[in-house]
């Protein structure tokens, strides 16, 4: 068993909270740009003071409202500005705030509230609010319902100005670093989801203890456009990083307007998950393809991977310097302008990005520093660092967190950033540590200089009927690169070989199938039988072959007629795959690739030689 315990830097103060994190922020620099509101094509900037005064206020309201110390606030809503401040005002009045995703059906918003025990929600507007009164009668807890888009902020922040600026910092002060700061409900992608509770001490230590391992991103005077839920813990640990870090915060929820907000907003570091990277990636591929520049752009992604790479072995040829240099004016500028043209800096999670991507976007002068993480872990585990990152990796161990690696490869932790416990869960709880160390159930090793690399998930490790362990992931991630894959389930649990069931991606198909020469009006339902759709998706699953075994390797496959979301509930609101309902409805199909008889003549199935 392999430990790494990543020592703290910044000592602990058991008296803070994370309203601290805001003070001192103002404090440090209270007429800097915190946030800036989109109006147009223009982005108007909040200062510190201005953001403080606001949240001082709407917290001031919560408390005229009845909220009480402890009490449960549920809040839906897509990414934008008012998340966070009603994050922080939830805090200063004393309150626990309950994220439930936007997207979220009515028996999930039913469960997260009547769960946690809330007694108010806000909800960003009438749809969101058709689902919450669809449950509302079984909530007889809920007695403040509040709607961003109705204006209802405002309404709370002026009734509270008969709130003293002496009972407020009463309620701000109440809570110590051991006490309950949020409950997020897992993704549930098995079974119900289960509340992860969080303490004051995981938001306060990891952000002071993460902002000093990576400076160069958060500091005043960088700048980052949100455009992931704030719901999830990824997204809202950054939220609440950057204002202790003094970053400029913009918001785009839309990510059909994400291209337009990026080049107004010209932000210096993203915030994002592998899917994103490969759709700019694609795009850019498929556009370039489009107007005949696609052997020109394919000869720039060479060049930059090779780059990359030479950097890491310490030298690059002159003659790749040359073909380097020609490629960032013919492309990789236009990639940049693209992102606003200011980003130097991205970090990834939830998935593994692969290789591929990383070099390439390095070399593009955009480092994507690759990260790990959980709810349960208040998002990061591991990062890694501008000064010294290896692609491939998640990273060394934050200061404040321990790793280490189970006798059976499994990922254990405990720090600064490890949650309390499941909500209202002993049996959960108890079944996710082995002593003080939480289970993560990923598995991973570590490379010689500590870096972590995540190799697959213990719970989904497929056993061959030959005893073969194989990591789905090792497959589905460079499956999906291509730009017509959308998702990909890896199946052979006690079969004699490896299948997968494959989704198109929707968006992507009709430009690859208009440069390649075919109607690009095909339905779904047409697309997954043509020739030339099964003969590329053939190619993905050659290239994901490569880096396995012949045993682990994808000998069949079938393209179903059918898009993974989270609307069919086959997706988690971070996108992952719910890989036990897929299989569930997807039984049929998935037999029948090991049926007696079944051959590559069946409509959708490739026999991998």
């Amino acid at each position: 068993m392999k430990q790494i315990d990543a020592p703290v830097i910044v000592p602990a103060t058991p008296d803070a909270n994370a309203t601290d994190l805001l003070l001192e922020r103002v404090a440090a620099t209270p007429d800097a740009p915190l946030f800036a509101l989109q109006r147009g094509d223009q982005w108007v900037d909040v200062s510190a003071r201005e953001f403080l005064d606001q949240v001082r206020a709407l917290a001031k309201g919560f408390i005229a409202a009845g909220i009480e110390p402890g009490d449960k606030i549920g809040l839906m809503a897509r990414t934008r500005y008012e998340w966070t401040l009603i994050d922080f005002a939830a805090w200063f009045a004393g309150a626990v705030l309950v994220p439930i995703y936007e997207t979220s059906s009515p028996s999930q918003v039913h469960w997260n509230l009547n769960d946690s025990g809330a007694i108010a929600v806000i909800l960003e507007g009438p749809d969101h609010f058709a689902r919450f009164d669809e449950v509302h009668p079984d909530l007889p807890d809920v007695r403040n319902v509040w709607q961003i888009d109705r204006g209802d902020l405002d309404k709370i922040a002026a009734s509270g100005g008969e709130v003293s600026d002496e009972l407020l910092e009463q309620r701000r002060t109440i809570a110590g670093e051991s006490d309950l700061a949020t409950i997020i409900y897992t993704s549930g992608t098995t079974g119900k989801p289960k509340g992860c509770v969080l303490t004051h001490e995981n938001f306060v230590e990891l952000c002071r203890n993460t902002q000093k391992a990576i400076p160069e991103v958060i500091r005043p005077g960088s700048s980052t456009l949100l455009f992931i839920p704030i719901a999830h813990i990824f997204a809202r640990f950054i939220a609440v990083l950057s204002v202790y870090g003094g970053v400029r915060v913009g918001h785009q929820p839309d990510t059909s307007l994400l291209l337009p907000s990026l080049g107004s907003f010209k932000p210096t570091f993203l915030l994002a998950v592998p899917r994103v990277f490969e759709k700019v990636y694609n795009s850019s591929e498929q556009k370039a393809a489009a107007g005949g520049r696609g052997k020109i752009f394919a000869r720039a992604v060479d060049a930059a991977i090779a780059h990359s790479k030479a950097l890491d072995a310490g030298r690059v040829p002159l003659g790749l310097k040359l073909q380097f240099a020609v490629f960032d004016k013919l492309v990789y500028s236009k990639l940049r302008a693209a992102l606003g043209g200011r980003v130097t800096y991205a970090v990834s999670g939830s998935a593994p990005l692969g290789e591929r991507l990383g070099h390439f976007y390095r070399s593009l002068g955009v480092v994507i520093l690759e990260g790990y993480g959980l709810t349960e872990t208040t998002a990061p585990m591991t990062v890694n660092r501008p000064s010294k990152y290896k692609i491939g990796t998640v990273g060394p161990a934050l200061p404040g967190v321990s790793i280490r690696i189970a006798d059976d490869g499994e990922i254990e932790t405990k720090g600064i950033n490890l949650f309390r416990e499941y909500w209202k869960n002993p049996e959960a709880t108890a079944d996710a540590f082995d002593g003080d160390w939480f289970k993560t159930g990923d598995i991973g090793e570590f490379d010689t200089d500590g870096y972590l690399r995540i190799t697959g998930r213990k719970k989904e490790l497929i056993v061959t009927a030959g005893g073969k362990n194989v990591s789905p992931a090792a497959l589905e991630d460079p499956m999906r690169a291509n730009p017509i894959v959308g998702q990909v389930v890896v199946v052979g649990d006690q079969k004699p070989f490896i299948s997968a069931l494959v989704t198109l991606d929707t968006e992507m198909l009709p430009t690859w199938l208009k440069n390649n020469g075919h109607d690009a009006t095909l339905t779904l339902e047409q697309a997954v039988t043509h020739p030339a759709v099964i003969a590329e998706v053939q190619r993905a699953v050659d290239l994901a072959n490569t880096r396995v075994s012949r045993a682990e390797s994808i000998r069949k496959f079938e393209i179903i007629p059918v898009e993974f979301t989270e609307a069919s509930g086959h997706l988690t609101p971070k996108l992952s795959i719910k890989r036990n309902v897929i299989l569930k409805d997807f039984a049929d199909v998935i037999e029948g690739m090991y049926a007696p008889g079944s051959s590559p003549e069946t409509r959708g199935v490739t026999l991998v030689h």
